[in-house]
């Protein structure tokens, strides 16, 4: 049977073993039972770890610093978003729930530009394909019409769906920033919260483009009421808590100037992109008639 100093001495010759394969590992060291136990002193040697510790702490700081606005890293922080995030958004743009902040519940101190900025794009394409195609189907019928690619529409479509995403959240915010400075209780977004709440809210507006095309004259203006009354709850919902606590006609105004700015673009869109013609067969039927009544008229002279 073992003594307890055997027991001591092969405990200390394995510890010895390990420390000779292994020279950088962390050792915890205690002088001896008594010792430790008069003085409560034990001594750790961590100092790999907090070396480990300080290099991941450097790392971390430098990916949170951004350069100045002239630099890439600065812009790359709007874009820092991942997919999930962004169906999370686009789901709440589509199917905003009342009393749920599109801010609060879906930006979460986190705007970004990369889904607002593809959602322009899309939608300016979507917009201007549709409308080339909708007039299309609309005189496919017509002897006398040539089709003719109008690219002429991506510009134009480009120039109001970009100019209305950057100029009308520039303005929102500004008003709630000087509104702020006036009444110190009301409350307000960043400039790119509100370029990201609106960029968002134009979603809706791509499957109904698409659906645009099929030429019926009252579904289209059901689509166009129901698209923006999904996006303008998007709006309403989000910027009227910043301004409720303002004077009720201070509010009241601004929640109207953005909602009528919002059915604007819409009623834009369907007048100019896909326009309905008022009278597609009364001129042929007035050519194809006129020979007749002068036939009949020519056969009572003689």
């Amino acid at each position: 049977m073992a003594t307890p100093d055997d027991l001591t001495f092969q405990e200390f010759e394995e510890a010895a073993d390990l420390l000779s394969s292994n020279p950088g590992a962390s050792t915890l060291s205690i002088s001896s039972p008594g010792a430790a136990a008069s003085s409560g002193e034990v001594r750790l040697d961590l100092s790999d770890d907090e070396d480990k510790q300080q290099e991941s702490s450097e790392l971390l700081g430098g990916e949170k610093q951004t350069g100045g606005f002239w630099t890439f890293e600065y812009y790359q922080s709007f874009f820092n978003v991942d997919t999930m995030q962004v169906l999370d958004r686009i789901k709440g743009s589509v199917m905003p729930l009342p009393g749920r902040n599109f801010v609060k519940h879906h930006i979460r101190n986190n705007p970004d530009l990369y889904g607002p900025f593809w959602i322009c794009v899309t939608l300016v394409f979507s917009v201007a394909i549709s409308g080339d195609l909708y007039t299309f189907l609309i005189k496919m019928g017509d002897p006398e019409f040539h089709y003719r690619p109008q690219f002429n529409k991506v510009s134009i479509a480009a120039v109001t769906v970009f100019l209305y995403a950057w100029l009308v959240p520039l303005g929102v915010w500004g008003f709630l920033t000087w509104r702020q400075s006036v009444e110190r209780h009301i409350s307000g977004y960043t400039f790119l919260e509100t370029v990201c709440v609106y960029g968002y809210s134009l979603f809706i507006y791509i499957p109904t483009s698409i659906l645009w095309t099929i030429p019926v004259y009252w579904f289209e203006w059901l689509l166009m009421a129901i698209a923006l009354v999904i996006s303008g709850s998007v709006l309403v919902m989000t910027f009227w808590p910043a301004v409720r606590d303002d004077t009720r006609l201070t509010a009241f105004a601004t929640m109207a100037v953005i909602v009528s700015l919002h059915a604007l673009l819409a009623v834009g869109f369907k007048l100019y992109f896909f326009e309905t013609p008022k009278s597609t067969g009364s001129p042929h039927s007035g050519q194809q008639t006129t020979p007749a009544a002068n036939h009949t008229l020519a056969v009572g002279k003689h």
